[in-house]
């Protein structure tokens, strides 16, 4: 018997490879992003690679999605830093069933100033520039504040 309920697309599952943008100006501040989904939880841009995309496309994808920012008006750096961690178990469900871990790349996004944030409301709630010392300690994820503490050393030629 025909039915005209609609037919829900199943979502795939997210690929466990993804991209981290560290966002900073020439004062060395980093833009740092609340998510929606838990309050409280501070991070750079991240987002996980589509099927087909370089991860260079994925972070810039991303950095456009999250903040607005157009990063062909700005330097965008490939660090070539590589994190694997466990994917936290509020997340999982975004995954394959055996997948557990995912593969994060580091990018660099240098910005002139304080430039204007455009934030999706349904993935970040707030947006603050702060220096190094203020930023990495804010975030809930290890990579993220390995990464921020990082740059200084970057921005010197020394990582």
């Amino acid at each position: 018997m025909p039915t005209d309920a609609p037919v829900e697309a199943t979502k795939p599952f997210k690929i466990p490879r993804s991209t981290m943008i560290v966002i900073y100006n020439q004062q060395l501040e980093v833009l740092l992003i609340e998510r929606a989904d838990r309050p409280g939880y501070w991070q750079s841009v991240t987002g996980s690679q589509d099927e087909g995309e370089s991860l260079i496309e994925t972070a810039a994808r991303e950095v456009l999605e999250e903040t607005g920012i157009d990063v062909s008006r700005h330097q965008l750096t490939d660090w070539r830093q590589e994190h694997v961690y466990e994917i936290f178990p509020i997340w999982r469900h975004r995954y394959a069933p055996d997948v557990t871990q995912n593969t994060e790349h580091v990018f660099g996004l240098r910005v002139n100033g304080r430039v204007p944030v455009q934030l999706h409301p349904r993935e970040h709630l707030q947006y603050v520039w702060l220096c190094v010392d203020q930023a990495a300690p804010l975030c809930f994820s290890w990579s993220n504040r390995q990464a921020i503490l990082s740059l200084p050393a970057w921005v010197r030629g020394e990582a």
